[in-house]
């Protein structure tokens, strides 16, 4: 089970960018194609920019063609949750994180084999750590 993390608005102000704050606290989605890990090939470990939860790793990272991050499934499926998106009159699925419930993006089910699924995530919701060697 993931340890939950509760902060304030301005707590989390203080810690994050402008962006970082519009996407995580705020729910806002960044312009495709302009994250900085959108197009990213290098190898690790993708965190949250919150709370650093490990979330997904470069060997489950493809390109969609979306212009945002990509990847088919979650490191440990317990540190994302998945809850119902109502907005902008569609149905979808928002992805948060599991330990401080930072949007992250939206899930969808036309992502490859094996799982299907397409973790459409916001860069400025995410960390990296590159792999050794």
């Amino acid at each position: 089970m993931v340890d939950k993390i509760k902060k304030t608005d301005a707590e989390w102000k203080q810690q994050l960018s402008d962006e970082e704050f519009r996407v995580t606290r705020k729910k806002g989605t960044e312009r495709a194609f302009t994250g900085k890990y959108h197009n990213s090939k290098e190898k690790g470990i993708y965190k949250c920019v919150c709370c650093g939860t490990e979330l997904f790793t470069s060997e489950t990272k493809f390109d969609s063609g979306t212009g945002w991050p990509s990847f088919w499934q979650p490191i440990n499926e317990e540190n994302v949750k998945c809850e119902n998106d109502f907005s902008f009159f569609m149905r979808r699925t928002e992805v948060v994180c599991g330990a401080c419930d930072a949007h992250l993006g939206h899930v969808f089910d036309d992502g490859p084999k094996p799982t299907g699924q397409r973790y459409c995530m916001n860069s400025a919701a995410l960390d990296f750590e590159k792999s050794e060697g």
